[in-house]
């Protein structure tokens, strides 16, 4: 019957009692296929990651500025990721960094939710912001 029609006999489930076949143009089949997925991956949404420096010397003007900045990133849907950069002998001072990241945290609560809590990584310490669903 493929053959008269001058389509393909695809094997569909090879396990079942009997086997099910379809009659179908195989190339035509896999273009949609490739199509489709094309589509699908247009469609997936990017992850954007915005990222801000603070040092543990900010000022409260600087500190709302960065807030202002960080509020519309998580509006837009992007996560944000806060930076603390301890220069020289700033870094005896840790937990005055980690009080302004905590800070910074609970000022964003409103528009997002902390996906990893601060975290000391050499002379820096992060934090990342994920926006709220919407």
């Amino acid at each position: 019957m493929a053959q008269d029609q001058e389509l393909d006999l695809v094997e569909i489930s090879p396990t079942a009692n009997p086997p099910v076949c379809k009659i179908i143009d195989y190339k035509k089949y896999l273009y949609d296929q490739k199509r489709k997925q094309k589509e699908m991956k247009a469609k997936a949404s990017k992850i954007i990651v915005k990222e801000l420096r603070l040092s543990p010397t900010t000022d409260e003007h600087d500190f709302n500025f960065k807030l202002k900045h960080a509020i519309n990133f998580l509006e837009d849907g992007a996560k944000v990721k806060v930076d603390l950069f301890f220069k020289g002998r700033s870094i005896l001072y840790k937990e005055k960094g980690e009080i302004i990241l905590l800070k910074f945290a609970d000022a964003l609560a409103d528009y997002g939710k902390v996906e990893l809590l601060p975290k000391l990584e050499g002379k820096k310490m992060m934090m990342i912001v994920a926006p709220k669903k919407k």
